[in-house]
C-alpha cells in the first residue's frame, strides 16, 4: 500500500467466477462515504496512464479501482506505446469475451461495494480505447448509474469474444453515458460516431456525445504521441460533471 497526503493506492483481488483478479485500488484517505468508479484499461493494460487515471479519481473523492482485464491470459500485464506493445495488446484484446469482461466489471463493483467508504447506489464506469469499447457494455450492468466512454473502437461492429455488435445491446444501460471521440481518429469513423449516437437517442438512454477536431486515437493519454491537451482537459471537466451529477 502506498499513501500520499491525501489518497492511499493497493493492488488488491477481486473476484470474477472462480477466478481471483487483481486490481488497482486508490482511495481519497479523508473520512466520509464516496462514490466509487471503475477504471477500464487500454489495450496496454492496468499501465502507469491507467494507474494515473485511478489516481486522479480518487484526488476529486471517488474510490476508484481498475481491473487487470487480461489476466486470464497474461499475470500483469502492461506495456508501453511501441508498435510491438500495440501488436501484442491487441493479440489479448482479441482473446478477451464480453461474459468474461462484464464478470471481471461486476466483481471490482462487488469488491468496492463492501468498502466502508463507498456509496453502494450504483457506480460509475470510465473506459479508454479497448475499455472504451467495454465500458459501453459495463453500461448494461444494472450497478452502473454512470458511464463516459473513451474512443472505444468496434461498438457498432463486434463484440469481444464474438455475437451481437456491443450496440445492439444499448437499449439494455441503466444509466446515463457520455461518449469522447476524436475527429481525426482513424480507427473510429465519423459514420461510427454518429450511429452510437442515434442508438442512444433511439433507445432513449441519457447521453451526450463529445467530438472534438484535430483529436487522434488516445487523445487523453499524455503518454502518447496523439496526447491533445486542450481536448484531454476539456473531456475530463465533462467527466467530472458526469459523474457529480450521476452518482
Amino acid at each position: 500500500m502506498t499513501t500520499t497526503s491525501d489518497i492511499r493506492t493497493s493492488m488488491v483481488d477481486l473476484t470474477s467466477g472462480d477466478l481471483k483478479i487483481p486490481a488497482y485500488l486508490a482511495e481519497p484517505i479523508d473520512a466520509g462515504v464516496f462514490p466509487a468508479i471503475v477504471v477500464l484499461q487500454e489495450v496496454f493494460g492496468v499501465n502507469a496512464h491507467i494507474r494515473d487515471i485511478t489516481e486522479r479519481l480518487a484526488k476529486v473523492g471517488y474510490v476508484a479501482i481498475a481491473p487487470a482485464l487480461y489476466h486470464r491470459q497474461a499475470s500483469g500485464f502492461e506495456v508501453g506505446y511501441s508498435e510491438a506493445d500495440l501488436e501484442l495488446g491487441r493479440q489479448y484484446k482479441n482473446g478477451t469475451k464480453a461474459e468474461e469482461l462484464l464478470g471481471d466489471i461486476q466483481g471490482a463493483i462487488n469488491y468496492v461495494k463492501q468498502l466502508s467508504q463507498v456509496k453502494t447506489n450504483g457506480v460509475g464506469c470510465i473506459g479508454f480505447c479497448f475499455g472504451g469499447h467495454v465500458a459501453y457494455l459495463a453500461a448494461t450492468l444494472p450497478d452502473v448509474k454512470a458511464t463516459a466512454v473513451f474512443y472505444g473502437a468496434g461498438i457498432t461492429s463486434m463484440t469481444p469474444g464474438g455475437g451481437a455488435p456491443t450496440i445492439t445491446h444499448t437499449h439494455r444501460i441503466a444509466g446515463a453515458l457520455y461518449g469522447f471521440f476524436g475527429m481525426a481518429d482513424s480507427l473510429i469513423p465519423h459514420s461510427e460516431v454518429d450511429q452510437i449516437e442515434a442508438e442512444l437517442r433511439k433507445c432513449q438512454i441519457p447521453h451526450k456525445i463529445f467530438r472534438y477536431n484535430g483529436a487522434d486515437h488516445g487523445f487523453f493519454c499524455d503518454r502518447r504521441s496523439s496526447y491533445n491537451s486542450i481536448a484531454a482537459a476539456d473531456a475530463w471537466e465533462k467527466v467530472q460533471t458526469l459523474f457529480r451529477e450521476r452518482l
